[in-house]
């Protein structure tokens, strides 16, 4: 009687390989779940135009993924969520008031440009999110910086639209007394469906890291360097402590540290190189905050360093498996003494 074994391929095409008992499934999963008490505030706080650009997004996101691959004859990926969680991302990234076909235009480019065209999950260089959100913002910048005026500040405002706190900031208008750095935190100001509670988005970044989706090491070192740097270089009228915390709590830093940089597939596998990693994006953001045409710009710090992956993987790389320190050591002594001879 023969035994019939089950064949078990591993494709080393796909990149990173991580060692974890979950599937992708199971992991974004726990991302959407930890994105979940920020898209309910924002829906609370901005009405149901928000929920149908996350429904919106979502759906396109899936379904541009099953069509692209149906079309090619490829194998269906849609059940590991993964279109899903890149459809919520890009949703979280828009203004309140967006019109529901921009994120079908944005999540298109994400699906089938920047993660479809290269080969799917694992093989996109760029973060899918960010890039359709950049694409969105070289094509309908006034729609991309229109935000809404959230319930809470009804009636205190008297305006369909209003400007963001970012933009008070690196403005030369004075921050309104309504934008207090207590009202930033829990949420109840202007700006994109994600940015508006630093609260509810560190909650979720930390139900991450304890299940062991993320690493601290991305999002510490990227947010330690927006501390720092706005710490020591300060701006405008409030005191350096004030003008770290506004830098942190305002605009996509919270999210994006969380969420965004912290991408399996374009973000840096070791200790080193994550560390680098975050600094990098620490330092454009606050590079093109301070120098910049617009506020904002960690989307674009992000996008920037994906770019400058595989160079700090090669700079930081590990090495081989069964290879000891004293092998590495015999073999540098080899070449040096190869060098001597040599001339």
């Amino acid at each position: 009687m023969s035994e019939k074994k089950e064949r078990i391929v591993f494709d080393v095409a796909y990149q990173p390989q991580v060692k974890t008992n979950r599937d992708t499934q199971r992991i974004m999963l726990d991302v959407i779940i930890a994105l979940m008490p920020a898209a309910v505030w924002a829906v609370y706080q901005f009405g149901i135009n928000a929920l149908v650009l996350m429904l919106v997004s979502c759906a396109s996101a899936v379904f541009f993924e099953w069509g692209y691959r149906k079309l090619l004859k490829k194998e269906q990926t849609i059940d590991d969520l993964s279109a899903v969680v890149t459809g919520l991302m890009l949703s979280m990234t828009l203004p309140p008031s967006t019109p529901w076909w921009v994120p079908v235009i944005g999540v298109f480019f994400a699906i089938v440009v920047v993660k479809q065209l290269y080969g799917g999950i694992g093989k996109n260089f760029l973060n899918p999110a960010l890039a359709g959100r950049a694409f969105l913002m070289a094509s309908y910048a006034s729609i991309m910086g229109t935000y809404s005026v959230p319930r809470a500040l009804k009636g205190t405002v008297d305006a369909v639209t209003m400007a963001t706190p970012l933009s008070y900031m690196y403005g030369e208008a004075a921050m309104p007394k309504y934008y207090s750095l207590k009202a930033i935190f829990l949420g109840t100001t202007a700006g994109a469906l994600g940015e508006v509670s630093a609260l509810l988005l560190i909650l979720g970044g930390l139900y991450l890291v304890y299940r062991k989706v993320i690493r601290w090491r991305i999002p510490l070192s990227f947010l330690g360097t927006v501390a720092i740097l706005s710490l020591v270089f300060g701006y405008g009228t409030l005191d350096r402590g004030g003008w770290m915390l506004y830098n942190l709590f305002t605009g996509g830093i919270i999210l994006n540290g969380f969420f965004m940089a912290t991408d399996y597939t374009t973000s840096p596998v070791t200790f080193k190189g994550q560390i680098l990693y975050g600094f990098g994006i620490g330092a454009i953001t606050m590079l093109i905050r301070y120098f910049g045409g617009f506020p904002e710009g960690v989307s674009y710090a992000i996008l920037i360093m994906n770019l400058c992956t595989w160079a700090i993987d090669k700079g930081f790389h590990r090495h081989q498996f069964g290879v000891t320190k004293e092998d590495i050591a015999a073999e540098k002594a080899a070449k040096k003494a190869a060098k001597k001879e040599a001339v």
